[in-house]
Formats: C-alpha cells, sequence, structure tokens
C-alpha cells in the first residue's frame, strides 16, 4: 500500500499497488487537484484516520531528528498514517523522509531526489552562537532567535 501526500495529487502521482490517504490531505488541494483526490477515493482509496498514539509517536521522533518545527499537522498524521499501515510513504518532503527513516518507514519520491542519510538537526542561537539540541522560541542565554542548523 501506498499513502499519498499531497505531492502526490499535484503531480498526478500514479501506481497499481493499493492507496490511502487521510482527510487533511483533502483539505489542502483545490481545483483539478482536489477532483483527482475525490476520483481516486471514488476509485477506491482508503481514507485513513490514525490513532493519537501512532501520532504522538510521530511527534516524538520529529523532536528527536529535529523537524517537529517544520512538519505541518497533515505531515505528522500522514507519517502516522504510513507507520500504522505498514505503507510506503509518497512524498517530495525532505523532513516527512527524515522522521519516515527514523521510524523505519519507506518512502518514494516523485518530483525531487530523495534524503541520502537521515539527519538530528541542531539550533543555533543567532546571537551568542551557542547549540542546543532542542528547538526553543528564544536563546535562554541571550534572548536571540535560534535556526535549524545540520550538526555535519
Amino acid at each position: 500500500m501506498h499513502v499519498l501526500d499531497t505531492s502526490a495529487f499535484i503531480h498526478e502521482y500514479h501506481t497499481d499497488e493499493q492507496t490511502a490517504s487521510i482527510p487533511l490531505v483533502q483539505e489542502e488541494l483545490e481545483g483539478e487537484h482536489a477532483f483527482r483526490f475525490d476520483a481516486m477515493e471514488g476509485a477506491g482509496m482508503h481514507i485513513h484516520i490514525p490513532a493519537d498514539g501512532t501520532v504522538e509517536k510521530v511527534r516524538r521522533a520529529a523532536v528527536e531528528t529535529g523537524d517537529r518545527e517544520v512538519l505541518s499537522e497533515t505531515d505528522i498524521r500522514l507519517l502516522a498514517a504510513a507507520f500504522e499501515l505498514d505503507a510506503t510513504l509518497v512524498t517530495d518532503d525532505y523532513a516527512m523522509q527524515n522522521v519516515a527513516d527514523r521510524l523505519g518507514i519507506a518512502v518514494e519520491v516523485i518530483a525531487r531526489d530523495g534524503i541520502t542519510e537521515q539527519r538530528s538537526w541542531i539550533f543555533q542561537c543567532a546571537g551568542c552562537g551557542r547549540e542546543f539540541d532542542e528547538h526553543r522560541d528564544r536563546c535562554p542565554v541571550c534572548g536571540s532567535g535560534l535556526s535549524r542548523k545540520n550538526p555535519a
């Protein structure tokens, strides 16, 4: 089974495999892309709503990789659906790919190259340069904003 992200509908992704998605993806689509979602649902695409416990597991994994702040609720629930269905996630989103790799979820990319390695991001203060493992709104030392940084 393949769980389809919004980009699958935008890029007219096709597969002979069974497909699934979540209601939040439909809400993100407009025009012909929304019609494509409706048509695929009418043709048998499964609509899955992941359990709250699985959604929380995905959130924790996203915190561990440092991707939590860039993932939308739709992204998190898509990852949870793919995890529960033991499915391949179809997405071009790099942060989703990173978290999927952490959770052991297979990924198929559509229009871009996929990730080549898993990353655990760090956060660096724009003012004093200190680095932190977890995202915060402000540096606890000098009060400046933090930015996400690749530790490599």
